[in-house]
C-alpha cells in the first residue's frame, strides 16, 4: 500500500508542476490579451494585416510586466495584497450584491441564503489573504 502511494506521488508531482506553469502561462496570455488587441487598434489601416506589429506590441507588454516586476521591491507581496482584496471582491461579493439589490422583492429565501452565504465566505477569504500579504509585507521588511 506504501508503495503504492509513494509511486503515485511520485508520478504526479512532476506533473502537478507542469500544470501549475501551463495555467500561470495561460493566465498571463489572457490577462494581456485585451491590452494587446486595444494597443492593435491603435496600429494604421495599412499596417493592420502585419504580424510583425502584434508581435512587437505583445513582446513590449512582457518584457515591460517583466522589468516593472522586478524592479519594485515586494511586488509579488504587494500583487498578492490587491489580488486578495480585488478577486474576492469582484468574483463574489459583487455579483451577489447586485443580484440582491436588483431583484429586491423578488428574491427567494433560498437565493437569498445563497447569496448570503457566499459573501460571507467571499469577506471571510478576502480577510483571510489580506490578513496573510499584509503579515508577509511587514515580515519582509523586517528583515
Amino acid at each position: 500500500m506504501l508503495f503504492l502511494l509513494h509511486s503515485l506521488l511520485k508520478t504526479l508531482i512532476p506533473r502537478a508542476k507542469e500544470v501549475v506553469f501551463n495555467l500561470i502561462g495561460i493566465t498571463f496570455a489572457l490577462t494581456i490579451s485585451p491590452v494587446a488587441m486595444s494597443l492593435e487598434e491603435l496600429i494604421p489601416s495599412n499596417h493592420a494585416k502585419s504580424y510583425l506589429y502584434s508581435i512587437f506590441i505583445r513582446t513590449a507588454l512582457v518584457l515591460s510586466t517583466l522589468v516593472i516586476g522586478l524592479s519594485i521591491p515586494f511586488f509579488g507581496l504587494v500583487m498578492s495584497l490587491i489580488g486578495s482584496l480585488f478577486t474576492m471582491l469582484v468574483s463574489l461579493i459583487l455579483p451577489c450584491v447586485c443580484f440582491l439589490k436588483i431583484l429586491r422583492g423578488k428574491v427567494t429565501r433560498v437565493q437569498a441564503t445563497v447569496c448570503i452565504t457566499i459573501i460571507t465566505v467571499g469577506v471571510f477569504c478576502s480577510a483571510f489573504g489580506t490578513y496573510s500579504a499584509l503579515s508577509e509585507i511587514i515580515k519582509s521588511l523586517r528583515g
